[in-house]
């Protein structure tokens, strides 16, 4: 169990997550654009993350499929809009099928990313706007909160292991 706390809170139609960890924001930032680290730790616990496309620059497209133990799939199309390493990430993320089309009737957020130094460390603010309270309600209910701090849970527990190594 990590010792490190997700923070969350909604201000207007953003969901609005902070997270500190005990490496530096060049090797974090490291971890969202890296195929071969982010199957690693991107996902929910006991989920398990392909990436089938990873395009990290504007226009670039990032496809991916998680799947949970149960061998439920959740496929994601993100396409980068600001690729300022290692200062931020600005993506359009979308849920979708196979073959990367968006799925009709799931919200289409805007994510933005910013690492900044914290002492030795960094912190991420993740910043996904919606175009509606409907939206952000869906994504709430469907335990986004949750998944993602175990996804913070599991990145911070991956760097643990990183400088182990």
């Amino acid at each position: 169990m990590s010792a490190k706390k997700t923070i969350s809170r909604v201000e207007g139609l953003e969901l609005i997550m902070e997270r500190s960890f005990d490496a530096p924001k060049e090797r974090v930032y490291s971890m969202f654009i890296e195929p071969d680290h982010i199957v690693r730790w991107w996902g929910p616990n006991g989920w398990e993350t392909t990436v089938y496309k990873m395009e990290v620059k504007p226009g670039g497209v990032w496809h991916y499929c998680m799947r949970s133990p149960e061998g439920q799939e959740a496929w994601g199309k993100s396409i980068y809009r600001e690729v300022d390493p290692p200062d931020r990430l600005v993506y359009v993320d979308a849920f979708s099928d196979e073959q990367g089309n968006e799925v009709t009737g799931m919200p289409v957020m805007l994510i933005t990313l910013d690492f900044s130094s914290e002492g030795p460390g960094s912190k991420v603010i993740s910043r996904t706007a919606f175009e509606t309270q409907e939206e952000l309600q869906k994504i709430i209910d469907m335990q986004a909160v949750e998944g993602m701090t175990e996804t913070y849970d599991r990145l911070d527990n991956y760097l643990k292991e990183q400088q182990q190594s």
